[in-house]
Protein backbone atom coordinates (compact mmCIF):
# COMPACT_ATOMS: atom_id res chain seq x y z
CA UNK A 1 0.00 0.00 0.00
CA UNK A 2 1.29 3.46 -0.92
CA UNK A 3 1.09 5.99 1.90
CA UNK A 4 0.42 9.70 1.51
CA UNK A 5 4.02 10.41 2.51
CA UNK A 6 5.40 8.07 -0.11
CA UNK A 7 3.18 9.66 -2.78
CA UNK A 8 4.53 13.07 -1.88
CA UNK A 9 8.08 11.76 -2.04
CA UNK A 10 7.42 10.13 -5.40
CA UNK A 11 5.90 13.30 -6.86
CA UNK A 12 8.80 15.32 -5.52
CA UNK A 13 11.20 12.88 -7.15
CA UNK A 14 9.42 13.15 -10.48
CA UNK A 15 9.42 16.94 -10.23
CA UNK A 16 13.12 16.83 -9.43
CA UNK A 17 13.86 14.66 -12.44
CA UNK A 18 11.79 16.94 -14.66
CA UNK A 19 13.60 20.00 -13.36
CA UNK A 20 16.96 18.30 -13.88
CA UNK A 21 15.99 17.32 -17.42
CA UNK A 22 14.82 20.85 -18.17
CA UNK A 23 18.05 22.25 -16.77
CA UNK A 24 20.09 19.81 -18.89
CA UNK A 25 18.10 20.75 -21.99
CA UNK A 26 18.51 24.46 -21.32
CA UNK A 27 22.21 24.01 -20.60
CA UNK A 28 22.68 21.98 -23.79
CA UNK A 29 20.79 24.59 -25.79
CA UNK A 30 22.84 27.38 -24.27
CA UNK A 31 26.03 25.53 -25.22
CA UNK A 32 25.07 25.52 -28.90
CA UNK A 33 26.92 28.27 -30.81
CA UNK A 34 24.65 31.14 -31.81
CA UNK A 35 26.69 31.82 -34.95
CA UNK A 36 27.88 28.81 -36.94
CA UNK A 37 30.80 28.94 -39.39
CA UNK A 38 32.75 26.33 -41.39
CA UNK A 39 35.47 24.69 -39.32
CA UNK A 40 38.44 25.59 -41.55
CA UNK A 41 38.78 28.96 -43.28
CA UNK A 42 41.55 30.27 -45.52
CA UNK A 43 42.60 33.35 -47.44
CA UNK A 44 40.46 33.99 -50.53
CA UNK A 45 37.48 32.00 -49.25
CA UNK A 46 33.77 32.73 -49.44
CA UNK A 47 32.34 32.00 -45.98
CA UNK A 48 28.70 30.92 -45.65
CA UNK A 49 27.48 30.97 -42.04
CA UNK A 50 24.25 30.73 -40.06
CA UNK A 51 22.97 33.03 -37.34
CA UNK A 52 19.78 33.45 -35.29
CA UNK A 53 16.98 35.43 -36.96
CA UNK A 54 17.28 39.21 -36.76
CA UNK A 55 20.96 39.11 -35.77
CA UNK A 56 23.09 41.98 -37.05
CA UNK A 57 26.60 41.00 -38.20
CA UNK A 58 29.48 43.21 -39.32
CA UNK A 59 32.70 42.12 -40.98
CA UNK A 60 35.25 44.75 -41.91
CA UNK A 61 33.49 47.75 -43.41
CA UNK A 62 30.32 45.83 -44.30
CA UNK A 63 27.08 44.95 -42.54
CA UNK A 64 26.39 41.36 -43.59
CA UNK A 65 22.91 40.62 -44.85
CA UNK A 66 21.25 37.92 -42.71
CA UNK A 67 18.49 36.03 -44.50
CA UNK A 68 15.20 34.95 -42.97
CA UNK A 69 16.71 31.45 -42.80
CA UNK A 70 19.73 32.76 -40.85
CA UNK A 71 22.15 32.49 -43.78
CA UNK A 72 24.84 35.16 -44.09
CA UNK A 73 28.08 35.45 -46.06
CA UNK A 74 31.38 37.30 -46.01
CA UNK A 75 34.66 37.07 -47.91
CA UNK A 76 38.24 36.67 -46.65
CA UNK A 77 40.69 38.63 -48.79
CA UNK A 78 43.86 37.28 -50.40
CA UNK A 79 46.26 38.63 -47.76
CA UNK A 80 44.01 38.50 -44.69
CA UNK A 81 45.82 38.17 -41.33
CA UNK A 82 45.75 34.99 -39.25
CA UNK A 83 42.90 36.37 -37.12
CA UNK A 84 39.86 38.35 -38.25
CA UNK A 85 36.73 39.23 -36.28
CA UNK A 86 32.96 39.20 -36.67
CA UNK A 87 30.90 41.70 -34.67
CA UNK A 88 27.46 40.35 -33.77
CA UNK A 89 24.42 41.98 -32.15
CA UNK A 90 21.58 39.58 -31.31
CA UNK A 91 17.89 40.48 -31.25
CA UNK A 92 17.93 40.55 -27.42
CA UNK A 93 20.57 43.31 -27.47
CA UNK A 94 23.49 41.08 -26.52
CA UNK A 95 26.70 41.78 -28.47
CA UNK A 96 29.60 39.48 -29.23
CA UNK A 97 32.97 39.74 -30.95
CA UNK A 98 33.92 36.45 -32.57
CA UNK A 99 37.58 35.78 -33.47
CA UNK A 100 37.98 33.80 -36.71
CA UNK A 101 41.17 31.91 -37.56
CA UNK A 102 42.39 32.17 -41.16
CA UNK A 103 44.84 29.76 -42.78
CA UNK A 104 47.65 31.44 -44.74
CA UNK A 105 48.19 30.40 -48.37
CA UNK A 106 51.27 30.41 -50.60
CA UNK A 107 50.93 32.14 -53.97
CA UNK A 108 53.04 31.82 -57.10
CA UNK A 109 55.21 34.95 -57.61
CA UNK A 110 56.95 35.54 -60.98
CA UNK A 111 59.64 38.19 -61.58
CA UNK A 112 60.24 39.61 -65.07
CA UNK A 113 62.90 42.16 -66.03
CA UNK A 114 63.67 44.06 -69.25
CA UNK A 115 60.06 44.65 -70.28
CA UNK A 116 59.16 47.83 -72.27
CA UNK A 117 58.22 50.31 -69.56
CA UNK A 118 55.03 51.42 -71.34
CA UNK A 119 53.63 47.93 -70.80
CA UNK A 120 54.29 48.26 -67.07
CA UNK A 121 53.16 51.89 -66.60
CA UNK A 122 50.43 53.03 -69.05
CA UNK A 123 50.44 56.61 -70.35
CA UNK A 124 48.11 59.13 -68.60
CA UNK A 125 45.36 58.89 -71.23
CA UNK A 126 45.15 55.11 -71.03
CA UNK A 127 45.45 55.21 -67.23
CA UNK A 128 42.47 57.60 -67.09
CA UNK A 129 40.40 55.29 -69.31
CA UNK A 130 41.26 52.28 -67.16
CA UNK A 131 40.27 54.20 -64.03
CA UNK A 132 36.88 55.22 -65.51
CA UNK A 133 36.10 51.70 -66.65
CA UNK A 134 37.09 50.13 -63.35
CA UNK A 135 34.81 52.57 -61.50
CA UNK A 136 31.85 51.47 -63.64
CA UNK A 137 32.60 47.85 -62.77
CA UNK A 138 33.00 48.67 -59.06
CA UNK A 139 29.66 50.51 -59.06
CA UNK A 140 27.96 47.35 -60.34
CA UNK A 141 29.28 45.41 -57.34
CA UNK A 142 27.48 47.43 -54.66
CA UNK A 143 24.18 45.63 -55.24
CA UNK A 144 22.94 43.76 -52.14
CA UNK A 145 19.60 41.99 -52.28
CA UNK A 146 18.05 38.99 -50.54
CA UNK A 147 18.32 36.46 -53.38
CA UNK A 148 20.13 33.30 -52.30
CA UNK A 149 21.15 32.02 -55.74
CA UNK A 150 24.57 31.15 -54.30
CA UNK A 151 23.06 28.41 -52.10
CA UNK A 152 22.73 26.13 -55.13
CA UNK A 153 26.53 25.98 -55.40
CA UNK A 154 28.75 26.79 -58.38
CA UNK A 155 29.79 24.89 -61.49
CA UNK A 156 32.69 25.75 -63.80
CA UNK A 157 31.69 28.11 -66.64
CA UNK A 158 33.46 25.73 -69.03
CA UNK A 159 33.95 22.05 -68.23
CA UNK A 160 37.12 20.05 -68.81
CA UNK A 161 39.34 23.02 -69.70
CA UNK A 162 43.00 23.27 -68.72
CA UNK A 163 43.57 25.65 -65.81
CA UNK A 164 46.06 28.25 -67.07
CA UNK A 165 45.96 30.74 -64.21
CA UNK A 166 45.16 30.56 -60.50
CA UNK A 167 43.90 33.02 -57.93
CA UNK A 168 46.50 34.96 -55.97
CA UNK A 169 49.48 34.60 -58.31
CA UNK A 170 51.44 37.78 -59.00
CA UNK A 171 54.03 39.22 -61.38
CA UNK A 172 56.75 41.70 -60.50
CA UNK A 173 57.58 43.52 -63.75
CA UNK A 174 60.82 45.52 -63.86
CA UNK A 175 60.76 45.53 -60.07
CA UNK A 176 57.17 46.87 -59.88
CA UNK A 177 54.64 44.56 -58.15
CA UNK A 178 51.63 44.20 -60.44
CA UNK A 179 48.07 43.62 -59.28
CA UNK A 180 47.68 39.97 -58.22
CA UNK A 181 45.69 37.66 -60.48
CA UNK A 182 42.22 37.58 -58.94
CA UNK A 183 40.45 34.75 -60.68
CA UNK A 184 40.57 31.38 -62.37
CA UNK A 185 41.76 31.15 -65.98
CA UNK A 186 40.64 28.29 -68.23
CA UNK A 187 42.40 27.87 -71.58
CA UNK A 188 39.84 27.30 -74.35
CA UNK A 189 39.61 28.26 -78.04
CA UNK A 190 37.92 31.52 -79.01
CA UNK A 191 34.19 30.95 -79.45
CA UNK A 192 33.80 28.41 -76.65
CA UNK A 193 30.40 28.85 -74.90
CA UNK A 194 30.68 30.38 -71.42
CA UNK A 195 27.90 29.29 -69.05
CA UNK A 196 26.62 30.74 -65.80
CA UNK A 197 28.13 28.89 -62.81
CA UNK A 198 24.97 29.68 -60.82
CA UNK A 199 21.75 31.66 -61.25
CA UNK A 200 21.89 35.44 -61.02
CA UNK A 201 21.11 38.84 -62.53
CA UNK A 202 23.35 40.58 -65.08
CA UNK A 203 24.53 43.88 -63.56
CA UNK A 204 27.24 44.88 -66.06
CA UNK A 205 27.91 44.05 -69.70
CA UNK A 206 30.45 45.83 -71.92
CA UNK A 207 32.09 44.51 -75.11
CA UNK A 208 35.37 46.44 -75.14
CA UNK A 209 37.05 47.50 -71.90
CA UNK A 210 40.75 48.36 -72.26
CA UNK A 211 42.13 45.75 -69.84
CA UNK A 212 39.40 43.10 -69.79
CA UNK A 213 37.75 43.37 -73.23
CA UNK A 214 34.29 41.80 -73.30
CA UNK A 215 33.29 41.96 -69.63
CA UNK A 216 30.19 40.67 -67.86
CA UNK A 217 29.10 40.66 -64.19
CA UNK A 218 26.50 38.26 -62.77
CA UNK A 219 25.07 39.02 -59.32
CA UNK A 220 24.13 36.02 -57.12
CA UNK A 221 22.63 37.94 -54.16
CA UNK A 222 24.05 39.05 -50.79
CA UNK A 223 26.77 41.12 -52.53
CA UNK A 224 28.27 38.15 -54.42
CA UNK A 225 29.20 38.57 -58.08
CA UNK A 226 30.88 36.48 -60.76
CA UNK A 227 32.86 38.29 -63.47
CA UNK A 228 33.78 36.96 -66.90
CA UNK A 229 36.53 38.73 -68.87
CA UNK A 230 38.10 38.78 -72.36
CA UNK A 231 34.89 37.47 -73.99
CA UNK A 232 34.51 37.69 -77.77
CA UNK A 233 30.71 37.92 -77.63
CA UNK A 234 28.08 38.72 -74.97
CA UNK A 235 24.70 37.00 -75.35
CA UNK A 236 22.98 38.70 -72.39
CA UNK A 237 22.35 42.28 -71.26
CA UNK A 238 22.06 44.22 -67.99
CA UNK A 239 18.90 43.26 -66.11
CA UNK A 240 18.59 39.76 -67.54
CA UNK A 241 17.71 37.04 -65.04
CA UNK A 242 19.97 34.07 -65.66
CA UNK A 243 19.56 30.44 -64.65
CA UNK A 244 22.51 28.23 -63.73
CA UNK A 245 24.11 26.71 -66.83
CA UNK A 246 22.64 29.29 -69.22
CA UNK A 247 24.97 30.49 -71.97
CA UNK A 248 26.33 33.99 -71.29
CA UNK A 249 28.45 34.42 -74.40
CA UNK A 250 31.61 33.18 -76.07
CA UNK A 251 35.22 33.07 -74.89
CA UNK A 252 37.93 35.14 -76.53
CA UNK A 253 41.14 37.11 -76.10
CA UNK A 254 39.79 40.67 -76.05
CA UNK A 255 41.40 43.42 -73.98
CA UNK A 256 44.90 42.75 -72.70
CA UNK A 257 45.00 38.97 -73.00
CA UNK A 258 47.91 36.85 -74.18
CA UNK A 259 45.64 34.18 -75.65
CA UNK A 260 42.05 32.93 -75.74
CA UNK A 261 40.72 31.82 -72.36
CA UNK A 262 37.89 32.29 -69.87
CA UNK A 263 38.69 34.38 -66.82
CA UNK A 264 36.22 33.75 -63.97
CA UNK A 265 36.50 36.17 -61.07
CA UNK A 266 34.39 36.22 -57.93
CA UNK A 267 33.69 39.02 -55.43
CA UNK A 268 31.97 39.77 -52.15
CA UNK A 269 31.44 43.48 -52.83
CA UNK A 270 35.01 44.75 -53.43
CA UNK A 271 36.71 41.72 -51.83
CA UNK A 272 38.10 39.40 -54.50
CA UNK A 273 37.75 35.69 -53.74
CA UNK A 274 38.99 32.41 -55.18
CA UNK A 275 36.46 30.67 -57.49
CA UNK A 276 38.20 27.34 -56.87
CA UNK A 277 37.14 27.51 -53.20
CA UNK A 278 33.44 28.03 -53.96
CA UNK A 279 31.06 25.25 -52.90
CA UNK A 280 30.02 22.88 -55.64
CA UNK A 281 26.34 22.28 -56.52
CA UNK A 282 24.38 20.53 -53.75
CA UNK A 283 27.32 20.97 -51.34
CA UNK A 284 25.51 23.55 -49.19
CA UNK A 285 22.89 22.40 -46.70
CA UNK A 286 20.39 25.00 -45.56
CA UNK A 287 19.72 25.09 -41.79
Amino acid sequence: MTTCGSKVAMLAGIAGLAAAAALHTATSFAAEPLVRLPEHLQQGQLVIGHAPPNAKIEFGAHRCRVGKDGVFVFGIERDAPAKVTLHVRYSNGKTETLPVSVEKRQYHIERLEGLPQQTVTPNPEIAARISREQKHVADARVRDDDREDFLAGFSLPVEGARISGNYGSQRIDNGTPMTPHFGLDMAVPTGTPVRAPAAGIVTFAAPDLYLTGGTLLLDHGFGLTSSFLHMSKLDVKVGDKIRGGQQLGLSGATGRATGPHVHWGFNWFETRLDPELLPKPAAIAKP
